[in-house]
């Protein structure tokens, strides 16, 4: 069957949309065995929300502007047998979520199947899984436990960092070996010259695609780059962007300010970056994804 083209699709971990650490804890702790026979007795259990169920919640609830088919999907990829999975699906079913499709894979990492089923995005709890994604040529994120700033206006918002992440990090790589004033001398030299794609470019295309197919006014998804450059480092960014045909709908160049309260102004519903620092900052106010992309996750 060929995978749909007009469609965005996510896929998620098991650990990422459920709160499973203490199934994970037996697992760790007591072996594969002792993990199923955990799940199977508890199967009819309905498993807590974790860290992601906001965030699809509301990706899902997108299908609900078409009339003639689906436009988003999400795929669940789990380290968990087909017969644990059970309470999984159960759980899935109990609190009304539209996922049909997934990969157990009975203890063996999930991210071999992020291409075969067409996915545009990756998002899981384990970091080992969500590098392997980022090497196949797919957005991919590890989730970071913490705070969440949803609205229950009915809009998705994705935020983003720029450099490493939407970009290549070739600027980045400037400012970690010669400092500020030679990124910034690089920058304004390179003002007219497109940026290099990162991890995230063909996530952000297949975004736009779809806000495409919505009036601005009543489009369901608001997205921001909200990054540590400023002026005049801006140029380049700004340019790129209309190289690429690419909309976003708010941008702030922050010029190394802390990023979590602005994230949280825009009720970011999740944010990703490349630097596990500001990952961790910006965890204290709204559900964030780890890019491991780039010189900053070299000795990470």
């Amino acid at each position: 069957m060929k995978v749909e083209e007009n469609k965005l699709i996510i896929a998620i971990s098991s650990r990422a949309l459920f709160d499973l650490r203490e199934t994970h804890r037996v697992y760790e702790e007591e072996g594969l065995e002792a993990f199923s026979a955990y799940q199977i007795k508890r199967e009819n259990e309905v498993l807590p929300k974790g860290e992601a169920f906001a965030l699809v919640k509301k990706f899902l609830a997108i299908n609900d502007h078409f009339d003639d088919e689906k436009r988003v999907e999400v795929i669940l990829l789990s380290r968990n047998s087909a017969d644990t999975g059970l309470r999984v699906f159960n759980s899935i079913e109990h609190y009304g979520l539209d996922i049909v499709r997934a990969a157990f894979c009975n203890g063996e990492p999930p991210y071999r199947y992020i291409n075969p089923f067409g996915c545009h995005l990756f998002l899981s709890a384990d970091g080992a899984d969500v590098r392997r994604g980022l090497e196949q040529g797919v957005a991919a994120a590890t989730l970071i436990a913490g705070g969440a700033c949803q609205r229950e206006d009915g809009l998705l918002r994705f935020a983003f960092d720029g450099d490493a992440v939407i970009f290549s990090d070739e600027a980045e790589q400037i400012f970690k070996r010669e400092g500020l004033a030679a990124f910034t001398s690089s920058e304004q030299a390179a003002a007219k010259r497109p940026l290099e794609g990162g991890p995230f470019r063909g996530f952000l295309e297949a975004l736009q695609r779809l806000q495409s197919e919505f009036d601005q006014g009543s489009c369901p998804i608001r997205t921001a780059l909200v990054t540590a450059r400023s002026a005049p480092a801006h140029e380049r960014v700004i340019r790129t962007l209309r190289a690429w045909n690419i909309r976003i709908d708010e941008s702030m160049f922050l010029g190394g300010l802390p990023k979590g309260n602005f994230l949280q102004a825009f009720g970011a519903d999740v944010f990703f970056d490349d630097q596990p620092g500001h990952c961790t900052s910006a965890a204290e106010h709204v559900t964030t994804g780890h890019v491991p992309h780039g010189i900053a996750n070299l000795e990470v």
